[in-house]
């Protein structure tokens, strides 16, 4: 029977906010939005698709000014102006229970002056991210640097407007808040960088700055959420005694959860290569119950799922498998799991809401996204427009 897997059993944050079962749909960018960031119809569709099964459904991500966009079709919480869109959207994904999560960034250097319209990218300092074609971002004054934790500050403020449910700091991915906290990317000499306690700084002020807005705007169950990637392979770059440092410090401040981003869900090191342990057991050590975590990747069968859970982690978030059956939790439910589907037709596409856009973008990430037939899904991909685990 359903009620076997514990993760459907419902969680209630020490805030006293109670997520009807422990699956997340992680965030992942769907690059349709409009040009200037509002939320499109499309965008509408497919949350309203896709919503209702999890416990919280996870936004894509958005930038919170302008100059932190990193990639066209990424909406936006920079301005009043998408305030419409925004509230339609918190609307749609609040279906059947469903947490509606707004995730928040500063794509920082991970952008570059086209996708900025001329704007050099910037970041903590002017170090190139290791990637082809990067641009060499401008480092930011300490003006600035405040200027974008107080834009963290109004876009909670406006996803609290707008009817989320909470928001997500984007810590991860290589992006700003991670390239302050990076080695590689962070080569100050002042408070916001050097030692690691200055590099955790920028994190840490806008949480400071978050929960400002949440106490001012919010009701007592408004949900902050932070996702971290663990490790980076530049050097210097981030190891994982430094994050683990940083998780302890991160256990303790005003947030809800903490969020693993990590393509495989039970990877081990990738700088460590004699050290067998998943990096998830460590943080969740390091955590000792303070925060609850969510773990990602590779996660798509319910066996997957209860894993995570039975290994004492709190929550599991399916990315690539959501997309292909945006109905795997009610299937689950109803005992009905032989019919979930675990493969992608082109002839499904529009019935799933995929539009063209997000597609593309799934292609040029070179996203498995398990097709039936492949000779099929490339014929597709050529006549028709041309890891998934979270953006």
């Amino acid at each position: 029977m359903a009620t076997k897997y514990n993760f459907l059993k419902p969680y209630t944050f020490k805030n006293g906010t109670t997520v009807k079962n422990r699956i997340v749909i992680p965030p992942m960018t769907e690059a349709a939005a409009l040009e200037n960031g509002a939320v499109s119809q499309d965008e509408l569709k497919y949350f309203d698709i896709h919503t209702g099964g999890a416990g919280m459904f996870i936004t894509p991500v958005l930038n919170v000014s302008n100059d932190g966009k990193g990639f066209e079709g990424e909406p936006s919480v920079a301005n009043d102006k998408f305030m419409p869109g925004l509230i339609k959207l918190a609307h749609t994904m609040k279906q059947n229970g469903t947490k509606a999560i707004m995730q928040i960034f500063d794509a920082g250097r991970m952008s570059n002056s086209k996708i900025l319209r001329g704007t050099q990218p910037v970041s903590a300092s002017p170090v190139a991210a290791l990637r082809p074609n990067a641009e060499t971002p401008r480092e930011l004054t300490e003006d600035e640097i405040e200027q974008i934790i107080e834009d963290f500050g109004q876009a909670t403020s406006r996803a609290i407007q707008a009817g989320f449910d909470g928001i997500e700091l984007h810590g991860a991915n290589t992006y700003l808040m991670q390239q302050f906290f990076s080695p590689h990317s962070n080569r100050r000499n002042d408070k916001w960088g050097g030692s690691l306690e200055n590099r955790m700084r920028f994190a840490l002020e806008i949480i400071k700055r978050v929960q400002k807005s949440v106490d001012e705007y919010a009701d007592d169950k408004f949900i902050v959420g932070y996702r971290i990637s663990p490790e980076e392979i530049e050097e210097p770059g981030i190891r994982l005694d430094d994050t683990l440092k940083f998780i302890d410090v991160l256990a303790d401040q005003p947030i809800d959860y903490l969020h693993i981003s990590m393509s495989y869900a039970w990877r081990t090191s990738l700088n460590d290569k004699s050290d067998d342990e998943p990096i998830i057991l460590k943080i969740k050590q390091t955590v000792n119950n303070r925060l609850p975590l969510i773990s990602v990747g590779s996660i798509e069968k319910p066996a997957d799922a209860e894993k995570v859970i039975d290994a004492g982690i709190d929550f599991a978030a399916i990315g690539r498998e959501s997309i292909r059956e945006p109905n795997w939790v009610q299937k689950v439910e109803l005992g009905q799991e032989d019919s979930i589907h675990y493969q992608l037709s082109p002839t499904e596409l529009d019935s799933l809401g995929i539009n063209s856009a997000f597609l593309d973008f799934l292609n040029s990430m070179n996203a498995d996204l398990h097709w039936v037939d492949k000779k099929e899904a490339k014929d597709n991909f050529d006549k028709e427009i041309g890891g998934v685990e979270g953006n």
